[in-house]
């Protein structure tokens, strides 16, 4: 059995933290949860009558309020971001304060033997060469803020030590607390309500994740700490490094009247390009158990519940 941990999740309320903050609470694990519910969200009301869940409205740049929830944690889980590249050009005073500034912080705050699991993001990849895979070896060249930010953060997360950094591909599937604004989730949204989507640059690719194998690789990571710690993990599925267009095909094969275009002028503002190799996680023993169509058809039966622009991030 995994040992009972006192986990502190910054952001917990949101996208990732929704799903994974259950599923930790699930495990025997006693949950602290930050978050400022910028976004007005209850995803986390399903789980408020665990004896082990606790819940603080704050913000993960009051340093003061920070030392007080570390000094009782085990384990550290950082999730509070500005996720997303048009979020961080929009903000980009709080991208520098959330997404680099706090992180770094709250590194230095800890003690040596508090752990770390972090999600970074498979991003910081860039635009890689034809047709070769993207290993944690490959050198980081990110395109956007976010993407800066986070290879920053990740390098001195592995300096300080007792810490695993999570690559993520681009996540998709329904959680309490959606995002439309996701790549598979934003396109599944189109086919459901639009039945159309122009592409730009439509051959880039990259490499996608379900919500749910999020969480369950932060358990594996947490019951395999001490083998994996210290090291920086591709996160994604191996048999989905795609095109923008192969995705659109296979959202139509559940969507049949789905139609998706090559826009004749113009060009995508994202310009990252890459496919990635998830070996040295899948080594660890760890496997998905979410597939990109199952993902697809989660989202379909959670847009017949949303029609808005409530739970996009920008």
């Amino acid at each position: 059995m995994t040992e009972s941990l006192n986990i502190l999740v910054t952001g917990g309320a949101g996208y990732l933290g929704s799903i994974m903050v259950p599923e930790l609470l699930a495990a025997g694990h006693t949950v602290t949860v930050l978050d400022n519910f910028m976004f007005k969200q209850v995803s986390l009301a399903h789980v408020c009558a665990d004896a082990k869940f606790s819940v603080v409205k704050g913000d993960c740049r009051d340093e003061a309020l920070m030392k007080r929830l570390i000094a009782t944690a085990d384990v550290v889980i950082p999730l509070a971001a500005l996720v997303g590249a048009p979020l961080c050009k929009a903000d980009p005073v709080g991208a520098e304060t959330i997404n680099l500034q706090a992180p770094l912080a709250l590194f230095k705050s800890l003690s040596p033997s508090q752990r770390v699991l972090m999600p970074i993001t498979n991003s910081g990849y860039g635009i890689g060469e034809s047709g070769k895979f993207c290993t944690e070896e490959t050198p980081m060249r990110p395109l956007s803020l976010y993407g800066i930010h986070k290879v920053e953060v990740e390098k001195a997360l592995l300096e300080r030590g007792n810490a695993i950094s999570f690559r993520l591909a681009t996540v998709f599937g329904m959680a309490p607390r959606p995002r439309i604004d996701l790549l598979v989730n934003d396109f599944t949204y189109r086919a459901v309500y639009d039945r159309f989507v122009v592409l730009f640059e439509s051959h880039f690719k990259r490499n996608y994740i379900h919500v749910r194998d999020v969480a369950r690789t932060f358990l594996h990571g947490l019951a395999n700490f001490e083998a994996m710690k210290n090291e920086a993990y591709n996160v994604g599925l191996s048999d989905a490094n795609l095109s923008k267009w192969e995705l659109c095909e296979r959202i139509k094969a559940q969507i049949p009247d789905f139609v998706f275009l090559e826009a004749p002028v113009g060009e995508d503002p994202d310009k990252r390009d890459y496919i990635v190799s998830n070996e040295k996680l899948e080594k660890t023993g760890w496997s998905p158990a979410h597939s990109l169509d199952a993902g697809i058809t989660d989202l379909i039966k959670g847009y017949t519940m949303i029609k808005n622009t409530l739970y996009t991030n920008i």
